[in-house]
């Protein structure tokens, strides 16, 4: 397992890391549907983490209303794990009740926030802490400041954003650079080779402000699996009952293609293919994947193996190409006057 730098933090987390969202499940809502171990499955799923050399765990309060945080720190608890040996990130944001003030992030939620992650995770703190998405009803300043606070108290040592659009991250560094308040240091953000969105804004302005990328869902909802094909197999993936995050499919099923040749060259399937392309990108510190056993498991860590040529992430990126967007393509039209 290769280890990568987190900005200039001097952090160093696996290039891939472990996400937990697969832990916990209810009967009703969306939970369910994306998974449903419970501990001996978590724990099993951890030793497996752990002996393949991934120190960095991504869970969220939200996931199964704290479902989730509960398995993974009993799991930590069960199988002995030093807790100073890995790097445990949790977020808020997330309505976790129907009481008004349990949802957002204000300074409020915030703090009581952690608290509970803390408590259910059995931890003093939590390494990364993340804004899980936008909040249009706290101002961004009151919200860094109580992230800076949160850093002062101990609770939490680091901390990033999901979700948030460039010009909102690029705001927010300014304002914490003033304030001599703590920035954040990492964007968690929907990537793949079939959803290359980040790539217009976010992904040049995180390596302007030496911010680390931790993208999710690397295989788009488990689209990229090759389960799926035109003539309608799935082979029970939670995409037939919660088709999410949304792809152009029609591009997918062609991308899924070119992967499926590319991967007889490394006897490799699509989604180690789909998982090796994420990690080769520029700016990518570490690769969030998840999966419902340790066969799923096993496969993706496997992918760390795979090393596309130029020749393969031209292929794909021939297939997958990112559509044009204004202003971009008029700054590489200036651009190109001045290289001239």
């Amino acid at each position: 397992m290769k280890y990568n730098y987190v900005g200039n933090t001097g952090l160093r987390v696996s290039e891939l890391c472990f996400g937990t969202m697969t832990f916990g499940g209810q009967s009703a809502g969306i939970w369910g549907h994306i998974g449903k171990l419970q501990q001996q499955d978590v724990n099993d799923m951890m030793k497996t983490v752990i002996e393949t050399g991934i120190n960095f765990i991504d869970t969220a309060n939200v996931y199964s209303l704290g479902q989730s945080e509960q398995l993974l720190g009993q799991s930590l608890k069960d199988l002995g794990i030093p807790r100073h040996e890995i790097v445990i990130a949790t977020k808020v944001l997330g309505r976790m009740s129907e009481k008004p003030n349990d949802v957002g992030l204000s300074r409020y939620h915030i703090f009581n926030s952690v608290d509970q992650s803390l408590q259910r995770l059995q931890m003093d703190h939590v390494d990364i802490l993340y804004v899980h998405g936008v909040d249009p009803y706290t101002e961004i300043e009151e919200i860094l400041r109580s992230l800076n606070d949160i850093v002062n108290s101990g609770k939490v040592r680091y901390i990033a954003i999901c979700n948030w659009p460039a010009w909102m991250v690029a705001k927010a560094q300014a304002i914490a650079f003033y304030n001599g308040w703590h920035k954040f240091m990492g964007l968690q953000h929907y990537y793949s080779v079939v959803s290359r969105d980040i790539e217009h804004e976010l992904v040049p302005m995180a390596a302007n402000h030496n911010l680390s990328i931790f993208p999710w869902s690397p295989l788009a909802g488990g689209f990229l699996t090759g389960k799926f094909t035109r003539e309608g197999g799935s082979a029970g993936s939670r995409r037939e009952t919660f088709d999410f995050p949304p792809i152009d499919k029609e591009k997918a099923y062609d991308t899924v293609d070119v992967m499926k040749t590319i991967g007889q060259q490394y006897n490799a399937t699509p989604a180690q293919v789909a998982l090796a392309w994420v990690r080769q990108q520029p700016g990518v510190t570490s690769t969030i994947i998840g999966a419902k056993t340790t066969e799923q498991l096993h496969a993706n860590i496997a992918s760390t193996d795979i090393m596309l040529s130029a020749d393969d992430l031209k292929k794909l990126d021939a297939v997958s190409p990112l559509p044009a967007q204004y202003p971009g393509w008029m700054v590489a039209r200036h651009k190109g006057q001045r290289d001239q």
